[in-house]
């Protein structure tokens, strides 16, 4: 029994740490360019993306399927990142316990 009670208060305190964790996630930020820095996507750790820029020089009326393809490919990197991210804070709270859904 007394093992019981020590597991469970140490579930407790991953699950604090956890949620600790979570929180300072809102206050994360990524950040990915494209077309040689043509194109920035800022997001957050909560995946939300923040800001766009778009440097004018990008800004081609005559190809905007260009600038579309960058801020795609922007977004599409700084939501890697963040994945990335996540995945290093989180993944030590349930590393090795085999959970479904889990890394």
């Amino acid at each position: 029994m007394k093992n019981m009670g020590n597991m469970m208060k140490q579930m407790q305190k991953m699950q604090k740490d956890m949620a600790k964790a979570q929180e300072q996630l809102k206050d994360e930020t990524m950040e990915a360019t494209a077309g040689g820095g043509m194109v920035k996507v800022i997001i957050s750790g909560e995946k939300r993306i923040l800001d766009i820029q778009i440097n004018e020089e990008a800004v081609d009326p005559e190809d905007v399927e260009m600038l579309e393809d960058l801020v795609l490919a922007a977004t599409n990197e700084a939501l890697v990142k963040v994945d990335e991210m996540v995945n290093e804070k989180m993944g030590k709270f349930t590393k090795g316990m085999n959970l479904p859904g889990m890394m």
